[in-house]
Parts: C-alpha cells; structure tokens; sequence
C-alpha cells in the first residue's frame, strides 16, 4: 500500500492549481502549460507528487489525480469510462457497456468495452485495476454516437441503435449471441426501438453478416417486423456466416445463409 505523504507549500499550490485547471486526469504537456514550466519540469513535478501519494500514474505522462479523503494512491478508477477519452480517443463507449448504459440488460459486466480508431497493440489492458476490451474501428464508422456527462467530462457512447449493430457485427461485444439476443429483444421493447434505423446502420457499417443475424433474430423476435426483415433479405450477401463465431454451427438456415448452432436450428423450425 502507498501511503501518502505530506507536500510543502510550494507544492500544494501548485497541486491546487492542476487540480482547478484539470478534470480528473492530468498530463505532463497540460501541468507544464498550467504551472508555466517546462515540459521535463512537469514531468518531474508530476513523478514526485505520484511518490508521495498525491497522483496515480496511468500509463507514461499521464495521471489521475487521488481523492483527497483517501488515506492512500492504491485505488481504482473513480469513472473507467472518463479516462477512455485520454488513452485511445478518438473512440467511443460500446457493446454491453452501453448496452448496461441504455438500460438494454440487467447483467454486469466488469470490463468495459471501447471501440477506438486507434490500434492498440494490447486489446484487453487493465488499468488501476478496471479491465478493457479493445476494439479497432475506421474513422468512417465513428456514426451513431451520443454524448454523456460523466461529472465534467463528456464522453461519446453509441446509442441504442448503434450498439445493437455492433453486437450483431461481433457477438463478442454483447458476451455472446445469446446475450446479444436478449439485448436485441430489450431494444426492440423498448422507446429507443427504431428498425428502420437499425438497417441504415448495418448498411452504413457495410458488414453482411449483420443483416443474416439480424434478419434471422428477427423473424424470430419480432415476426411482425416484416419491412425490417425484407430489407434483410434483399441486402443479404453470397457469403454464409456464422451466428456466433465463437460457437460450433453445423446446421445451416439456407434462407438467411447462416451457420448456426443445432439447437438454434431445432427452435428455429
């Protein structure tokens, strides 16, 4: 445990100072432009004060600033999500974590997910303790978002409609197809419902094997949906998919050209 210790007077000034002109996170280029010092000095400054307790380190040249109640710097993140903007922005909030967000699912997860233009070499860091999951997104993809306020930080999260097709697009970032599914049962109850928009998305996203998981999980979801599920079909690709890449499918649905699990086939007829 880091226990901190005491700063002198010129320190616990400037401390103040970055604690005012900053948001929870403060980098060495942003104290050196606060405190009116060089670059190398921050970095210093910045170095000690994490030492003595006062800072967390993240990564190399940033830190977060530890509550002054805590008796010591070994905690968490306060707020996983605000830190995300200054590790891999440009980048969003996805998949279950948004899905948690917009009220989709009652599961808790504990990592959180990021969909990121950036391609981090580690796709599941931890960070203080709070894990991630890294997805890799082109620029032209970053649509469908919504800003949120976590404390003073605005934070970019994908709507409802956005999180579906990402779910759909990679099964993985709704825990699964089954979860994804529930998910998409959720949304399709919910205020937030908007078929039409969910297709101009996967069209806009351009990944095939949306609309063969999407159609298929509607026919079965909401059958009456059937302007949605036509527009499936008619953007359906040559391709044959998988429902869940992750799963064993030896059993294929012909109409929506997808592998999917024998059970999946069974509840299907």
């Amino acid at each position: 445990m880091q226990l901190i210790s005491g700063l002198g007077k010129t320190d616990r000034k400037r401390l103040a100072a970055l604690i005012r002109g900053t948001k929870g996170s403060v980098s060495v280029g942003e104290a050196a432009t606060i405190l009116e010092v060089s670059s190398t000095e921050a970095a210093k400054m910045l170095a000690r004060w994490a030492t003595k307790g006062w800072l967390s380190r993240v990564r190399r040249g940033l830190y977060v600033l530890v509550p002054l109640e805590s008796p010591t710097a070994d905690v968490p993140l306060e707020d996983p999500w605000v830190i995300t903007n200054r590790l891999y922005s440009p980048c969003y909030i996805g998949g279950w974590s948004a899905a948690e967000h917009w009220g989709m699912t009652e599961q808790i997860f504990r990592t959180v997910v990021v969909m990121t233009t950036m391609r981090p070499r580690d796709h599941k860091p931890v960070i203080k303790g709070t894990s991630f999951l890294l997805r890799t997104v082109p620029q032209e993809a970053m649509f469908g978002l919504n800003a949120t306020w976590r404390g003073q930080v605005k934070v970019s999260v994908s709507d409802p409609t956005r999180t579906i097709v990402d779910m759909l697009a990679d099964p993985t970032l709704g825990g699964g197809i089954r979860s994804t599914t529930d998910m998409l049962n959720a949304y399709l109850r919910s205020e937030n419902k908007n078929t039409k928009l969910l297709t101009e998305y996967a069209a806009r996203l351009g990944n095939g094997a949306v609309f063969k998981r999407l159609g298929f999980l509607l026919e079965r979801l909401a059958p009456d949906e059937q302007e949605a599920i036509g527009t499936c079909l008619s953007r359906l690709t040559k391709g044959r998919a998988k429902l869940d890449p992750h799963l064993n499918a030896d059993k294929l649905v012909t109409r929506w050209r997808l592998w999917v699990p024998d059970n999946w086939k069974a509840e299907a007829a």
